[in-house]
Protein backbone atom coordinates (compact mmCIF):
# COMPACT_ATOMS: atom_id res chain seq x y z
CA UNK A 1 0.00 0.00 0.00
CA UNK A 2 1.05 3.69 -0.92
CA UNK A 3 -0.37 6.33 0.75
CA UNK A 4 -0.32 9.87 -0.16
CA UNK A 5 -1.18 12.33 2.63
CA UNK A 6 -2.59 16.22 1.16
CA UNK A 7 -3.72 18.81 3.03
CA UNK A 8 -3.49 22.84 4.39
CA UNK A 9 -0.94 23.76 6.31
CA UNK A 10 -0.45 22.54 10.02
CA UNK A 11 -3.41 20.40 9.22
CA UNK A 12 -1.36 16.86 10.71
CA UNK A 13 0.29 15.29 7.48
CA UNK A 14 3.31 14.35 9.03
CA UNK A 15 1.42 13.40 11.54
CA UNK A 16 -0.22 10.96 9.82
CA UNK A 17 2.86 9.92 8.16
CA UNK A 18 4.28 8.89 11.64
CA UNK A 19 1.16 7.59 12.99
CA UNK A 20 1.94 4.97 9.66
CA UNK A 21 5.50 4.44 10.38
CA UNK A 22 5.62 3.87 13.76
CA UNK A 23 2.04 2.22 14.39
CA UNK A 24 2.01 0.25 10.91
CA UNK A 25 5.48 -0.26 9.88
CA UNK A 26 5.02 1.96 6.41
CA UNK A 27 8.36 3.65 4.91
CA UNK A 28 8.01 7.36 4.61
CA UNK A 29 9.13 8.63 1.51
CA UNK A 30 9.99 11.88 0.33
CA UNK A 31 11.02 14.61 -2.92
CA UNK A 32 14.68 16.26 -2.52
CA UNK A 33 12.82 18.80 -4.79
CA UNK A 34 10.23 19.84 -1.65
CA UNK A 35 12.21 22.04 0.65
CA UNK A 36 9.02 22.77 2.92
CA UNK A 37 9.27 20.47 4.78
CA UNK A 38 12.84 19.57 6.20
CA UNK A 39 12.09 20.53 9.28
CA UNK A 40 9.85 17.80 10.29
CA UNK A 41 12.07 15.57 12.60
CA UNK A 42 10.40 11.94 10.82
CA UNK A 43 11.47 13.55 7.34
CA UNK A 44 15.55 12.89 8.48
CA UNK A 45 14.35 9.02 8.22
CA UNK A 46 13.38 9.42 5.27
CA UNK A 47 13.85 7.92 1.78
CA UNK A 48 14.65 10.83 -0.90
CA UNK A 49 14.09 10.65 -4.63
CA UNK A 50 15.08 13.14 -6.94
CA UNK A 51 11.32 13.22 -8.74
CA UNK A 52 8.03 11.60 -8.66
CA UNK A 53 8.34 9.30 -11.54
CA UNK A 54 11.75 7.44 -9.56
CA UNK A 55 9.15 7.55 -6.10
CA UNK A 56 6.80 6.01 -8.13
CA UNK A 57 8.78 3.28 -9.94
CA UNK A 58 10.12 2.71 -6.71
CA UNK A 59 7.21 1.11 -5.15
CA UNK A 60 5.65 -0.25 -8.36
CA UNK A 61 8.59 -2.43 -7.85
CA UNK A 62 7.72 -2.92 -4.35
CA UNK A 63 3.88 -2.51 -4.02
CA UNK A 64 3.61 -5.55 -1.63
CA UNK A 65 5.48 -3.17 0.85
CA UNK A 66 3.91 0.01 2.61
CA UNK A 67 4.70 3.55 1.88
CA UNK A 68 3.51 7.00 2.68
CA UNK A 69 4.62 10.41 1.13
CA UNK A 70 3.60 13.94 2.14
CA UNK A 71 5.10 15.24 -1.21
CA UNK A 72 1.64 15.49 -3.32
CA UNK A 73 0.74 17.70 -5.70
CA UNK A 74 -2.11 18.14 -8.50
CA UNK A 75 0.85 17.98 -10.99
CA UNK A 76 1.98 14.39 -9.96
CA UNK A 77 -1.34 13.19 -8.30
CA UNK A 78 -2.59 10.91 -12.08
CA UNK A 79 0.96 9.54 -12.17
CA UNK A 80 0.05 7.96 -8.89
CA UNK A 81 -3.68 7.49 -8.67
CA UNK A 82 -4.13 5.47 -11.95
CA UNK A 83 -1.84 2.49 -9.82
CA UNK A 84 -4.13 -0.19 -7.75
CA UNK A 85 -1.82 0.54 -4.30
CA UNK A 86 -2.31 4.02 -4.50
CA UNK A 87 -4.93 5.53 -1.55
CA UNK A 88 -5.06 9.16 -1.12
CA UNK A 89 -5.89 10.42 1.87
CA UNK A 90 -6.66 14.36 3.10
CA UNK A 91 -6.31 15.70 6.44
CA UNK A 92 -8.17 19.06 7.48
CA UNK A 93 -8.36 20.67 10.97
CA UNK A 94 -10.01 24.11 11.91
CA UNK A 95 -8.04 27.19 11.05
CA UNK A 96 -7.55 28.58 13.81
CA UNK A 97 -6.16 25.31 15.58
CA UNK A 98 -3.97 25.36 12.50
CA UNK A 99 -2.90 28.89 13.31
CA UNK A 100 -2.15 28.46 16.96
CA UNK A 101 0.07 25.22 15.75
CA UNK A 102 1.78 27.29 13.19
CA UNK A 103 2.60 29.85 15.84
CA UNK A 104 4.01 27.25 18.51
CA UNK A 105 6.29 25.50 15.36
CA UNK A 106 8.26 29.12 15.01
CA UNK A 107 8.32 30.29 18.25
CA UNK A 108 9.97 27.13 19.04
CA UNK A 109 12.02 27.83 15.94
CA UNK A 110 13.09 31.33 17.20
CA UNK A 111 11.70 32.30 14.17
CA UNK A 112 8.78 35.37 13.72
CA UNK A 113 5.61 33.68 13.21
CA UNK A 114 3.05 35.11 10.72
CA UNK A 115 -0.23 37.10 11.53
CA UNK A 116 -3.59 35.80 11.61
CA UNK A 117 -3.96 38.34 9.07
CA UNK A 118 -1.10 37.03 6.92
CA UNK A 119 -1.78 33.26 7.32
CA UNK A 120 -5.61 33.13 6.60
CA UNK A 121 -4.15 35.03 3.48
CA UNK A 122 -1.67 32.37 2.38
CA UNK A 123 -3.70 29.68 3.81
CA UNK A 124 -6.11 30.62 1.19
CA UNK A 125 -3.84 31.61 -1.92
CA UNK A 126 -2.59 27.87 -1.74
CA UNK A 127 -6.23 26.54 -1.11
CA UNK A 128 -7.52 28.29 -4.60
CA UNK A 129 -5.38 30.10 -6.47
CA UNK A 130 -3.48 28.17 -9.29
CA UNK A 131 -0.44 30.49 -9.33
CA UNK A 132 0.67 28.86 -6.15
CA UNK A 133 2.25 25.10 -7.07
CA UNK A 134 -0.99 23.04 -5.92
CA UNK A 135 -4.92 24.40 -5.77
CA UNK A 136 -5.05 22.02 -2.58
CA UNK A 137 -8.76 22.91 -2.34
CA UNK A 138 -9.01 20.76 -5.58
CA UNK A 139 -6.85 18.08 -4.93
CA UNK A 140 -8.39 17.58 -1.45
CA UNK A 141 -11.49 16.75 -3.04
CA UNK A 142 -10.03 14.30 -5.00
CA UNK A 143 -9.06 12.45 -2.07
CA UNK A 144 -9.82 8.53 -1.08
CA UNK A 145 -10.39 9.33 2.65
CA UNK A 146 -11.07 12.54 4.54
CA UNK A 147 -9.04 12.56 8.36
CA UNK A 148 -10.26 15.43 10.47
CA UNK A 149 -7.61 16.24 13.01
CA UNK A 150 -8.92 18.11 15.86
CA UNK A 151 -7.33 17.08 18.51
CA UNK A 152 -4.51 18.56 20.45
CA UNK A 153 -3.28 15.55 22.20
CA UNK A 154 -1.55 13.43 19.43
CA UNK A 155 -1.87 9.70 21.14
CA UNK A 156 -6.04 11.05 21.08
CA UNK A 157 -5.54 11.88 16.97
CA UNK A 158 -3.54 8.04 16.80
CA UNK A 159 -6.99 6.63 18.67
CA UNK A 160 -9.12 8.05 16.46
CA UNK A 161 -6.83 7.25 13.49
CA UNK A 162 -7.06 3.94 14.61
CA UNK A 163 -10.92 3.54 14.49
CA UNK A 164 -11.00 5.04 10.96
CA UNK A 165 -8.96 1.78 9.53
CA UNK A 166 -6.93 4.00 6.92
CA UNK A 167 -4.65 0.84 6.46
CA UNK A 168 -7.95 -1.84 5.66
CA UNK A 169 -7.13 -2.94 2.57
CA UNK A 170 -10.75 -2.62 1.00
CA UNK A 171 -9.80 0.86 0.49
CA UNK A 172 -7.53 -0.40 -2.14
CA UNK A 173 -9.31 -3.14 -3.27
CA UNK A 174 -13.28 -4.21 -2.15
CA UNK A 175 -14.33 -7.42 -1.44
CA UNK A 176 -17.05 -8.92 -3.10
CA UNK A 177 -19.53 -7.72 -0.42
CA UNK A 178 -18.37 -4.17 -0.84
CA UNK A 179 -18.29 -4.52 -4.44
CA UNK A 180 -22.01 -4.96 -4.72
CA UNK A 181 -22.82 -3.34 -1.73
CA UNK A 182 -21.37 0.18 -3.67
CA UNK A 183 -23.56 -1.25 -6.80
CA UNK A 184 -26.38 -0.86 -4.92
CA UNK A 185 -25.47 2.62 -3.85
CA UNK A 186 -24.81 3.35 -7.65
CA UNK A 187 -28.32 2.23 -8.20
CA UNK A 188 -30.16 4.09 -5.92
CA UNK A 189 -28.44 7.22 -7.34
CA UNK A 190 -31.44 6.89 -9.91
CA UNK A 191 -34.15 6.72 -7.47
CA UNK A 192 -36.85 9.50 -7.70
CA UNK A 193 -38.56 7.93 -4.41
CA UNK A 194 -39.04 11.50 -2.13
CA UNK A 195 -38.88 9.46 0.91
CA UNK A 196 -35.32 8.05 0.49
CA UNK A 197 -32.97 6.81 -1.65
CA UNK A 198 -32.71 2.93 -1.95
CA UNK A 199 -30.84 0.17 -4.71
CA UNK A 200 -30.90 -3.38 -4.96
CA UNK A 201 -28.80 -5.60 -6.52
CA UNK A 202 -29.20 -9.65 -6.99
CA UNK A 203 -26.54 -11.66 -7.61
CA UNK A 204 -25.57 -15.15 -8.46
CA UNK A 205 -22.25 -16.97 -8.42
CA UNK A 206 -20.74 -13.19 -7.88
CA UNK A 207 -22.02 -11.97 -11.23
CA UNK A 208 -24.87 -9.44 -11.18
CA UNK A 209 -28.41 -10.81 -12.91
CA UNK A 210 -30.63 -7.71 -11.69
CA UNK A 211 -30.71 -4.39 -10.66
CA UNK A 212 -33.48 -2.16 -8.77
CA UNK A 213 -34.01 1.25 -7.31
CA UNK A 214 -37.41 2.49 -5.58
CA UNK A 215 -39.78 4.98 -7.14
CA UNK A 216 -42.69 4.99 -9.64
CA UNK A 217 -43.24 2.33 -12.08
CA UNK A 218 -42.78 3.48 -15.74
CA UNK A 219 -45.67 4.99 -17.02
CA UNK A 220 -46.12 7.14 -14.12
CA UNK A 221 -45.05 10.82 -13.43
CA UNK A 222 -41.73 10.25 -10.97
CA UNK A 223 -42.31 10.31 -7.62
CA UNK A 224 -39.69 14.01 -6.93
CA UNK A 225 -41.88 15.61 -10.00
CA UNK A 226 -45.30 15.33 -8.13
CA UNK A 227 -46.25 11.63 -9.02
CA UNK A 228 -46.91 10.26 -5.74
CA UNK A 229 -48.80 12.07 -3.09
CA UNK A 230 -47.77 10.04 0.21
CA UNK A 231 -44.25 10.90 -0.48
CA UNK A 232 -44.56 14.18 -1.69
CA UNK A 233 -46.78 14.70 1.44
CA UNK A 234 -43.99 13.55 4.14
CA UNK A 235 -46.12 10.51 5.40
CA UNK A 236 -43.97 9.11 8.13
CA UNK A 237 -42.05 5.77 7.91
CA UNK A 238 -44.20 3.07 7.71
CA UNK A 239 -47.90 4.79 7.41
CA UNK A 240 -49.92 5.58 4.12
CA UNK A 241 -47.83 2.68 2.60
CA UNK A 242 -51.69 1.47 0.94
CA UNK A 243 -51.18 5.03 -0.85
CA UNK A 244 -47.70 4.53 -1.95
CA UNK A 245 -47.56 4.44 -5.46
CA UNK A 246 -43.77 3.39 -5.58
CA UNK A 247 -42.05 0.39 -6.18
CA UNK A 248 -39.29 -0.43 -3.87
CA UNK A 249 -35.99 -1.20 -5.27
CA UNK A 250 -35.99 -4.85 -4.20
CA UNK A 251 -39.11 -5.29 -6.05
CA UNK A 252 -37.85 -3.98 -9.05
CA UNK A 253 -35.31 -6.65 -8.74
CA UNK A 254 -36.82 -9.39 -8.47
CA UNK A 255 -39.52 -8.59 -10.92
CA UNK A 256 -36.58 -7.84 -13.51
CA UNK A 257 -34.60 -11.70 -12.84
CA UNK A 258 -37.66 -12.92 -13.20
CA UNK A 259 -38.49 -16.49 -11.60
CA UNK A 260 -38.38 -18.52 -14.67
CA UNK A 261 -35.36 -16.66 -15.68
CA UNK A 262 -33.16 -17.04 -12.93
CA UNK A 263 -32.81 -20.46 -10.46
CA UNK A 264 -32.84 -19.14 -7.05
CA UNK A 265 -32.54 -22.24 -5.27
CA UNK A 266 -28.80 -21.80 -5.02
CA UNK A 267 -26.75 -18.84 -4.99
CA UNK A 268 -28.94 -16.11 -5.12
CA UNK A 269 -27.85 -12.81 -2.88
CA UNK A 270 -30.04 -9.70 -3.06
CA UNK A 271 -27.50 -6.76 -1.75
CA UNK A 272 -29.27 -3.54 -0.41
CA UNK A 273 -28.06 -0.45 0.59
CA UNK A 274 -31.24 -0.12 2.91
CA UNK A 275 -32.45 -3.20 5.19
CA UNK A 276 -35.49 -4.45 3.44
CA UNK A 277 -39.10 -3.66 5.00
CA UNK A 278 -41.63 -6.18 5.84
CA UNK A 279 -43.81 -6.27 2.31
CA UNK A 280 -40.32 -6.69 0.38
CA UNK A 281 -39.33 -8.94 2.84
CA UNK A 282 -42.01 -11.64 2.53
CA UNK A 283 -41.53 -11.07 -1.77
CA UNK A 284 -37.71 -12.02 -1.09
CA UNK A 285 -38.74 -15.22 0.85
CA UNK A 286 -41.37 -16.12 -1.62
CA UNK A 287 -38.93 -15.49 -4.83
CA UNK A 288 -36.33 -18.26 -3.18
CA UNK A 289 -33.46 -15.90 -2.61
CA UNK A 290 -31.73 -17.17 0.73
CA UNK A 291 -29.13 -14.69 1.48
CA UNK A 292 -29.60 -11.10 1.77
CA UNK A 293 -26.93 -8.64 2.96
CA UNK A 294 -27.92 -4.60 3.68
CA UNK A 295 -25.84 -1.72 4.89
CA UNK A 296 -28.08 1.13 6.84
CA UNK A 297 -31.37 -0.07 9.04
CA UNK A 298 -34.45 0.64 8.80
CA UNK A 299 -37.86 1.21 10.78
CA UNK A 300 -38.34 -2.52 10.38
CA UNK A 301 -35.57 -4.24 10.89
CA UNK A 302 -37.12 -6.55 13.69
CA UNK A 303 -40.31 -8.16 11.69
CA UNK A 304 -37.84 -8.81 9.09
CA UNK A 305 -35.42 -10.34 10.87
CA UNK A 306 -38.03 -12.51 12.56
CA UNK A 307 -39.46 -13.89 8.81
CA UNK A 308 -36.12 -14.34 7.26
CA UNK A 309 -35.21 -16.34 10.54
CA UNK A 310 -38.55 -17.99 10.19
CA UNK A 311 -37.96 -18.60 5.82
CA UNK A 312 -34.39 -19.33 6.75
CA UNK A 313 -32.86 -16.82 4.98
CA UNK A 314 -29.67 -15.73 6.14
CA UNK A 315 -29.55 -12.16 6.51
CA UNK A 316 -26.54 -10.11 7.91
CA UNK A 317 -25.27 -6.81 7.64
CA UNK A 318 -22.25 -5.17 5.94
CA UNK A 319 -21.42 -1.75 6.11
CA UNK A 320 -18.22 -1.00 3.78
CA UNK A 321 -15.72 1.68 4.30
CA UNK A 322 -16.19 4.77 2.01
CA UNK A 323 -15.33 5.34 -1.00
CA UNK A 324 -14.65 7.85 -3.34
CA UNK A 325 -15.55 7.35 -7.06
CA UNK A 326 -14.24 10.00 -9.51
CA UNK A 327 -13.30 10.79 -12.90
CA UNK A 328 -10.02 12.12 -13.84
CA UNK A 329 -9.57 16.29 -14.32
CA UNK A 330 -6.89 17.94 -14.94
CA UNK A 331 -6.61 19.78 -11.70
CA UNK A 332 -3.81 22.04 -12.94
CA UNK A 333 -6.31 23.80 -15.00
CA UNK A 334 -8.44 26.27 -12.23
CA UNK A 335 -10.41 28.72 -12.92
CA UNK A 336 -8.83 31.70 -13.25
CA UNK A 337 -11.96 33.77 -12.32
CA UNK A 338 -11.42 32.11 -8.76
CA UNK A 339 -8.31 34.53 -8.33
CA UNK A 340 -10.29 37.72 -8.43
CA UNK A 341 -13.60 36.50 -6.85
CA UNK A 342 -11.70 36.06 -3.61
CA UNK A 343 -10.21 39.94 -4.51
CA UNK A 344 -6.60 39.08 -5.97
CA UNK A 345 -5.05 40.35 -8.97
CA UNK A 346 -2.13 38.98 -10.42
CA UNK A 347 0.70 40.77 -8.71
CA UNK A 348 -1.33 40.51 -5.35
CA UNK A 349 -1.10 36.87 -5.99
CA UNK A 350 2.36 36.72 -6.58
CA UNK A 351 3.18 38.90 -3.17
CA UNK A 352 0.92 36.19 -0.76
CA UNK A 353 2.46 33.43 -2.62
CA UNK A 354 6.57 35.07 -1.71
CA UNK A 355 5.41 35.21 1.74
CA UNK A 356 7.03 32.42 4.08
CA UNK A 357 5.74 28.54 3.85
CA UNK A 358 3.72 27.28 6.42
CA UNK A 359 3.05 24.01 5.17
Amino acid sequence: MFIGITGPSCSGKHTVAKYLVEHHNFTLLALETNTAHTHQPIRQHARVFPTLKQMQRFVTERWRENYVTCDIDGRGLWLLKKRPFFLLAAVEAPIFMRYERCVARDEARGERPLTLDEFVRKDDLALFNKESNTPLYTLMSLSDVAITNTFKDPCAFFASLDKLELTNFERLRPSWDTYFMHLSDLAARRSNCMKRRVGCILVKDSRVIATGYNGTPRGLRNCNEGGCDRCNQGAPCGTGLDRCLCMHAEENALLEAGRGRVDFSNGVVLYCNTCPCLGCAIKIVQQGVKEVVYSKSYGMDEMTSKVFQEAKVKMRQHSPPSMRLEMQVDITELDEAIVGSLGWDRQEAERRDSLPDVS
